[in-house]
């Protein structure tokens, strides 16, 4: 089985495409929701970050607190560095155990749903990587509208990840995102497409003409 790799920055719409991934019936394995599962409540996961970044980070009900670990990491290279030491060793597993499943299942193709592939150094073990962009602009536009953050600490996020350019050069396919959903949808499928093509994989399958 082919896992290939779908990326872009805070607010770009990498979401959306792997919704639309999904509707056309290929699986997707979200980074995402692994993070959120390794540190669920009760979980050594969870247990090691409190150890790693303070007993703060865990709310009162027992949950980690996501807003104060991001104004933490976001600001903080080496508290970024301590969580993402404990979370993506975790994430990686249980990749692969739902990569296997998947064969085993006998889906020629996946996709592997991450942020931080290009940062993580990860986009060759993902290939072809597909990168999903849109403009500056529209990028903090979006984070601020999204998460209902000032435009410095939008800022302060953006520039915690690789910049635009870097992430484009690593890409094999891009995916231009800055117009409507219908727009989205089809460039999510004309990607899909190259995919295919790229790995020998009947398009086809996902609905799509070769």
């Amino acid at each position: 089985m082919h896992l290939f790799g779908l990326t872009g920055g805070i607010a770009s719409g990498k979401s959306t495409i792997a919704a639309r991934f999904r509707e056309v019936g290929l699986p997707v394995i979200d980074a995402d929701r692994l993070a959120r599962e390794v540190v669920a409540k009760n979980s050594e996961g969870l247990a090691e970050v409190a150890r790693a970044l303070g007993p703060s980070v865990i709310a009162p009900d027992g949950e980690l607190d996501r807003k104060a670990v991001a104004a933490l990491v976001f600001t903080d290279a080496a508290a970024r560095a301590k969580l993402n030491a404990i979370v993506h060793p975790r994430i990686a597993h249980e990749t692969a155990k739902q990569a296997t499943a998947l064969a085993q299942k006998g889906e020629p193709l996946a996709c592997y749903e991450a942020a931080l592939l290009v940062e993580n150094g990860m986009a060759d073990a993902f290939r072809p990587l597909v990168v999903v962009w849109v403009s500056p602009e529209v990028q903090l536009a979006r984070a601020m509208a999204r998460d209902g953050s000032t435009e410095a600490e939008a800022r302060g996020r953006l520039a915690a990840q690789t910049s635009l350019e870097a992430k484009l050069r690593a890409a094999d396919v891009e995916i231009d995102n800055s117009g409507t959903l219908e727009d989205a949808r089809n460039r999510a499928d004309i990607a899909l497409r190259d995919v295919c093509a790229r790995l020998g994989v009947d398009p086809a399958r996902y609905g799509i003409s070769a």
